[in-house]
């Protein structure tokens, strides 16, 4: 993915720049684009690059945990033939493969403060779940990182023009016919080629659709070998295998461990897709009652739904293809397809530029007779914000209204929406059955300009 620029080199660059610079650790799931997102920011500062692979150097792991700096760098110098000197960066990739490398960094921040360090883990948390030790807190930063994002890729076809047309967008400007259109086509391909790097830029380089569902088969291989490293029984890679191949076909849907499985017991279940998790293959999606912000202190962690890593993959493993895709409507995409719900909620999980650990919650009342859900909420400045993945007018947005009366008392300043419809900005009063009235302000906003939410937010606010 070398000619894929990632907006996360950004905050590279402003870390390599801080006065007080600690280690950075970058975490992530496999082939995410860590690796290449370090060689950028090198390149672009010219700086020499020691990149050591660890998982290719298991040896040095009695190294690491003797803690002694400058035998450390004697070792990584030898094997990188780059030396460690000020202006340098030092890449530690695969860190989880030795795991007293993660003690060391305090060490090399201490003793060698102008050395910059990056570290990159793909199982970091297993590891860290797994070892008795106590991370270097305040000594190291951390930078999450995930598939690359629907900008980025417009940007890899050359259509960058169009992220910057959505970036420059305010509520009461225009929004031009022959843009959305072209954003809304470029949204499509993006729920099959997905933000995979690999399969980015094959597209980009116009290599064709089979090559690029060879590299989705490919990744999606390499997941399921990984299932080896966290798996202890046979049984066990089997649920593993189970939860893997479910999540894509139940997108947006509350998980039912029957659904998974009837022959394993739903405490076996759990834990496989904890696993999932911390691999960051899945992300659970809590229920919350989202009265107040945080909105993580009233989750209910044994009530939630699962997001994928990446929509493309999730197109893949699920069967959709083209064809597939071409033949649903509008309103089947969002409302039955579940791809519509991947694609918002894998851009809201690292809306905060992965500086913050992504994660993400919903609304969800059950009754007799029917049930509500709001499909995301989020806290923005302290204020609760509900998210529908809609197709249709705000009349058919009955699980809001209830939100907003029976949650916020009817007092949110903004509900945003997103459906397939141009951006817009409305104000609404809804009276419901039980005669209380709901007022707010509706920020509608087409799928394709989820990345512009917290931008557009504080402008709704403020």
């Amino acid at each position: 993915m070398d000619g894929l620029e990632r907006t996360v080199g950004t905050d590279l660059k402003r870390w390599l720049e801080a006065p007080r610079r600690r280690p950075l650790v970058i975490r992530g799931a496999r082939q995410v684009g860590k690796s290449t997102a370090v060689r950028q920011l090198a390149a672009a500062r010219g700086m020499p690059l020691l990149e050591v692979d660890l998982e290719q150097h298991r040896h040095l792991e009695p190294v690491f945990a003797a803690l002694g700096v400058e035998r450390i760098l004697l070792e990584l110098e030898a094997i990188g033939r780059v030396s460690p000197a000020p202006h340098t960066l030092l890449f530690l990739d695969e860190i989880q493969a030795c795991p007293s490398a993660l003690l060391a960094l305090r060490y090399m921040y201490e003793e060698r403060p102008e050395l910059p360090v990056i570290a990159a883990g793909s199982l970091l948390e297993m590891v860290l779940r797994s070892h008795d030790f106590s991370m270097p807190v305040g000594r190291i930063e951390y930078l999450h990182l995930g598939p690359l994002t629907f900008e980025e890729f417009l940007r890899g076809v050359d259509d960058g023009h169009l992220a910057d047309l959505c970036a420059r967008w305010r509520p009461g400007d225009p929004w031009p016919d022959s843009a959305h259109r072209r954003l809304a086509s470029r949204q499509r391909e993006f729920l099959l080629v997905g933000g995979m790097p690999e399969a980015v830029a094959s597209y980009a380089n116009r290599e064709g659709v089979e090559n690029v569902r060879r590299i989705q088969r490919s990744i999606v291989g390499t997941y399921r070998d990984d299932f080896a490293k966290y798996g202890s029984t046979a049984a066990s890679l089997v649920r593993l295998q189970r939860v893997f191949d479910y999540i894509p076909t139940a997108l947006g849907q509350k998980i039912k461990y029957t659904n998974i499985s009837r022959d394993d017991r739903a405490r076996e279940l759990r834990a496989a897709l904890d696993l999932l998790a911390l691999a960051r293959v899945i992300w659970p999606v809590h229920h919350g009652d989202c009265s107040g912000s945080p909105l993580e202190a009233g989750i209910d962690r044994h009530t939630y739904k699962c997001l994928f890593l990446d929509v493309g993959l999730a197109s893949h493993m699920t069967g959709v293809d083209w064809n597939t895709l071409g033949r649903w409507d509008d309103r089947r995409l969002v409302n039955e397809g579940g791809l519509a719900e991947q694609f918002i909620g894998q851009h809201l999980l690292f809306r905060k530029r992965g500086l913050e650990l992504p994660s993400l919650c919903y609304w969800l009342r059950q009754g007799r007779s029917a049930n509500a859900e709001v499909d995301f909420v989020i806290d923005h400045h302290r204020s609760v914000v509900p998210i529908e993945v809609k197709a249709g007018t705000a009349g058919s947005m009955r699980s809001l209204h209830q939100f907003l009366a029976r949650e916020l008392g009817g007092g949110a300043e903004v509900a945003l929406r997103f459906d397939l419809n141009p951006p817009s900005l409305s104000e609404h009063e809804h009276r419901l059955r039980d005669g209380r009235a709901v007022r707010y302000r509706l920020l509608s906003l087409p799928l394709y300009m989820v990345e512009q939410t917290e931008r557009l937010l504080d402008f709704v606010v403020d």
